[in-house]
């Protein structure tokens, strides 16, 4: 306790976990649109937290258990709350049970991530890291309410979306990890130009394209 914590890094993970509680309290509310939102925003800050302590050298052992126990609130309980009230609900016990399985998968894939970081993470990702789980979630949910407001939300779809999602992030599949682009000094002019257009796709119609 006298060697004090680094504020910085660990006040941008705060903020990621105000987004998550924001979520789960907006979800509640029946304020959906806010809640994926919020979610979408996590990811942001708790992309910025690892950056910056790196920075600025100041990462720590505390940092990475805050992360850790931040990550479950943003994105395990803040999208299983929000896919749960939003569309699970009328299918009762297989819709609480699918939005269960996906807090309880996404904490699962932390604890791996947490023990495998050092080792065989370095470099890719084993199962689909809780962040990007739970942006889809909220992806889905903007992509849902831009093209079928009006439309109702308990279909099947959702629940295999949820499902699915909780399994892929406890599979052992290997996705990139951005490491990769990280560590490579130099990169073909046609990387930037690729990277420009998807950002622009996506600034034209953010809630149907981010999905």
């Amino acid at each position: 306790m006298k060697k004090g914590i680094y504020v910085l890094p660990n006040l941008v993970t705060v903020c990621s976990t105000f987004c998550g509680f924001y979520a789960i309290v907006a979800s509640f509310k029946g304020y959906y649109i806010y809640a994926a939102w919020a979610i979408m925003i996590a990811s942001i800050f708790d992309g910025l937290d690892g950056k910056i302590a790196r920075l600025t050298h100041s990462t720590s052992k505390f940092g990475v258990e805050l992360d850790s126990l931040s990550d479950v609130i943003s994105f395990g309980v803040a999208p299983g709350v929000l896919i749960y009230t939003w569309a699970l609900q009328p299918f009762g016990r297989i819709g609480w049970v699918g939005a269960f399985l996906f807090v309880v998968c996404g904490a699962l894939r932390l604890a791996r991530y947490n023990v495998q970081a050092e080792t065989s993470e370095a470099k890719y990702f084993t199962g689909l890291p809780i962040p990007a789980a739970a942006v889809t979630i909220g992806a889905f949910v903007l992509f849902y309410d831009e093209l079928w407001k009006d439309r109702e939300v308990r279909t099947y779809l959702v629940v295999v979306l949820t499902y699915l999602l909780a399994f892929l992030m406890v599979s052992t599949v290997r996705y990139h990890s951005i490491k990769e682009f990280e560590d490579s000094k130099r990169s073909p002019f046609l990387v930037l130009v690729g990277a420009v257009l998807v950002l622009i796709v996506i600034l034209m119609h953010p809630t149907v394209m981010l999905f």
